[in-house]
């Protein structure tokens, strides 16, 4: 890692091209004619009878045509997520649950043909990620040294990051430090995850989400942190499974559903903080299995939204499930506290539905992918398969149209582009239809179909131009 975090801006710089003549008489050797100019890269599945084969396609235009994967593209490992920094870099974030994943980037040559880079990285295990500077960080919460054990063998938690530099094409993460515990992290004696890491300036903004208490800090004081009458939440045995396993000990899930912070790091160390609350909503994030889905964003004039889809209405005790709706609440431009005018109550303009993700599309308008019915108290959340669009300004939300009626899946990232975002559709399996890209108009919400990619899904698209 590098040994300051005053990073240099990347300047992204757009090729431009020309015909070249032959240097005189002599010269017979005929000028190459230009690249063609291919710079939306699309990252596909396609599954034959035997195995899946992930690909790297590139194209001229997301609005029309059929992308073929015959005979083309760069054939790669699959990622959990294909994260673009700028036009310069992509990179395919691999994540296995428990285990390290093998991630590597990708640039456009000078001939518009998207090549790997050299370095491969094994990235640890994360459940959130996003762009600071030059890096592309992850993090996650776990057990911090052993050697901090506490009498009764207890390990704290503490924050997991990873700095991935797309410039240096370098892989580094910290060693243990008590800095970064996040135990007793919000002053309620629960440790925290991060969902999100915005940047705004030099500082990152992030959500905090309280998840309980671990193993450790339900045994302080002899449970000094469990709120009288949820001694019964503390669990007696090893049980669950996958991301929603616990311990004998801990009290999982959080005991303060009707609260939302977020923390104001100071840089990338992760060391320096200050939280901010609001009672408005509940935490600020999306979640399916172990991942932590980002819900603020910085808009182009600095003002950042904070979304919460009141995910906790899922949780199956009534201690443990909030009574707040799903909204939207702003830290405006140059302050670091929340904006105490602004509010939005996202299920009144919904018919009670609340979102699963969010994304900012530019100008004032976001992105949210909806669910498709009410939250159920305790329940399962239900399926999310349609799109509306949020204008902060207008307090508005808007059903995006012209969406198919057989599709299966949405894409994990929309791309944006003049005032249009473009977001990779999977139709039902029965369909017999190749996937494609719907382009939405932020303005009015209408999408119209444009390209279709014959693979057999889609997992990210984005635009790269070469570095030169």
């Amino acid at each position: 890692m590098k040994n300051s975090f005053t990073f240099k801006k990347l300047l992204f710089s757009i090729a431009t091209y020309s015909l070249f003549v032959a240097c005189s008489d002599s010269d017979s050797t005929p000028a190459p004619p230009p690249a063609d100019e291919k710079p939306y890269v699309i990252a596909a599945s396609i599954t034959g009878s035997n195995n899946t084969t992930t690909v790297l396609l590139n194209t001229e235009s997301l609005d029309e045509g059929t992308v073929s994967a015959v005979n083309q593209g760069e054939v790669t490992d699959a990622a959990a997520y294909w994260v673009f920094h700028g036009t310069s870099y992509l990179y395919g974030l691999a994540y296995n649950q428990g285990n390290a994943g093998l991630s590597r980037s990708f640039i456009m040559n000078d001939n518009y043909n998207v090549e790997a880079r050299s370095s491969e990285f094994s990235v640890k295990r994360f459940t959130t990620y996003g762009i600071y500077k030059d890096y592309i960080i992850t993090t996650s919460t776990g057990d911090g040294d052993a050697s901090w054990k506490d009498a009764n063998g207890y390990i704290p938690k503490m924050f997991l990051i990873s700095y991935l530099d797309t410039d240096d094409e370098t892989y580094n993460t910290p060693q243990p430090d008590k800095k970064l515990l996040s135990e007793n992290f919000l002053g309620n004696g629960e440790f925290v995850t991060l969902a999100g890491i915005q940047e705004r300036g030099d500082k990152i903004f992030a959500a905090t989400i309280p998840m309980g208490l671990s193993q450790y800090g339900a045994a302080v004081e002899g449970g000094k942190w469990v709120l009288p009458g949820n001694e019964d939440l503390v669990k007696s045995e090893d049980g669950g499974s996958n991301s929603s396993s616990y311990k004998k000990g801990e009290l999982q899930w959080t005991q303060y559903p009707n609260e939302c912070h977020i923390a104001i790091f100071d840089d990338a160390t992760f060391t320096t903080k200050k939280i901010i609350k609001s009672d408005k909503i509940s935490y600020a994030c999306g979640r399916n299995k172990s991942q932590y889905y980002q819900m603020l964003w910085a808009t182009d004039n600095g003002d950042i939204y904070v979304f919460s889809p009141s995910y906790a209405k899922t949780m199956s005790d009534a201690r443990q499930q909030t009574t707040l709706p799903a909204g939207v609440i702003r830290i405006k431009a140059g302050e670091e506290e929340f904006d105490e005018n602004y509010y939005v109550n996202i299920e009144e303009l919904s018919e009670g539905r609340s979102f699963l993700r969010s994304w900012y599309i530019g100008g004032d308008c976001f992105l949210l992918q909806m669910y498709d019915a009410p939250f159920t108290l305790g329940g399962k959340a239900p399926t999310a398969l349609s799109l509306a669009i949020f204008n902060v300004s207008n307090k508005t939300l808007t059903e995006v149209t012209g969406l198919p009626e057989n599709l299966s899946a949405f894409g994990k990232a929309p791309y944006m582009e003049n005032g249009y975002a473009y977001m990779p559709v999977t139709y039902d399996a029965t369909s017999g239809l190749y996937p494609a890209i719907y382009k939405i108009d932020s303005n009015t919400g209408e999408s119209v179909k444009g390209a279709t990619i014959e693979v057999t899904s889609l997992e990210g698209i984005g635009k790269l131009l070469p570095l030169n």
